[in-house]
């Protein structure tokens, strides 16, 4: 196994070691307060948006085992840049951190169960692609053990975790984007010959993610700052969660392609979309102000 497959879940285990330092019993509490953003949230990761990305691969033609990897892409939960977007465009960080808690840990049963029903579907018969159960438990190990210890150090030092989280946020950040750029180099070919395919989808489904993530809560009249959150939860998957997953889990490069060409493309999406969105709410606001002459 190359380096950047080693590292990779090492990456992922300290970036969810950061999530848990930044993390108390509290954040969970406080779904029971915002039950109508939290459920919208939830809803539209667990259940809308496989169901969109099963039509994308459809209507894109993908290839079976590219099929997967989108849909274990689609499985993944919002990343933890999902808080910095939120915070650049009024979105409500609060129920950030907490749909990352809560999503970090239903991801533990909802990767596995969706990569597994993905596999079946779209390569039924590669026995060898199967999430058996020694892997789910691999994936339950890198991201739950990092979160819990994290909580537990805050709970036990509290002034220890809050000096940590900082270190821990950019070490993590620079570790990811290191190995996330050392991942391009070494498979520039394959990544080279994979964007055509992948380019359309994966910018497609992550405007679609956003789309979504906004205008769901909205119909359900959750508060504009509280969609943004959502917005941003579920429009900026925990890509690196998904390559770890297909490089070190289930030892499947190619697979990794499609969260790898997201990675690239939807942080500028991501951005263009928050400025689009907070121009639209001023402009709303400027229509509303009276006219004095």
């Amino acid at each position: 196994m190359d380096l950047v497959s080693t590292a990779l879940p090492l990456a992922l285990g300290i970036v969810m070691l950061g999530l848990g330092l930044s993390l108390t019993i509290d954040d969970f509490k406080r779904i029971a307060q915002r039950p109508r953003a939290v459920l919208a949230a939830l809803a539209t990761q667990l259940v809308v948006l496989p169901l969109v990305c099963v039509g994308l691969i459809y209507l894109f033609d993908l290839p079976p085992i590219l099929a997967v990897g989108m849909m274990l892409l689609a499985a993944s939960p919002g990343g933890p840049v999902a808080n910095l977007y939120s915070h650049l465009f009024g979105g409500d960080v609060a129920l950030n951190v907490s749909l990352t808690a809560i999503n970090s840990v239903l991801a533990i049963v909802a990767m596995p169960v969706i990569y597994n029903l993905a596999a079946a579907h779209f390569v039924a018969g590669d026995e060898s692609l199967g999430l058996q159960f020694g892997k789910a438990v691999e994936v339950f190990a890198i991201v739950l053990i990092p979160v819990a210890v994290g909580m537990f150090v805050r709970r036990w030092r509290q002034q220890l975790a809050e000096r940590l989280d900082r270190p821990v946020r950019i070490v993590s950040l620079v570790l990811l984007a290191v190995l996330i750029v050392g991942s391009v180099v070494q498979n520039r070919e394959i990544l080279r010959d994979g964007f055509a395919d992948l380019a359309g989808i994966t910018a497609a489904f992550g405007l679609v993610n956003l789309g979504l993530g906004y205008l769901l809560p909205r119909l359900l009249r959750v508060t504009h700052a509280q969609s943004v959150a959502c917005s941003f939860e579920i429009g900026l998957h925990n890509a690196v969660m998904a390559i770890v997953i297909a490089r070190s889990v289930i030892g499947s490069e190619e697979m990794s392609l499609p969260p790898a060409i997201y990675t690239v493309i939807q942080m500028p999406l991501a951005l263009a979309f928050g400025a689009m969105l907070a121009r639209t709410v001023r402009s709303r606001e400027a229509a509303r102000q009276p006219e004095f002459v």
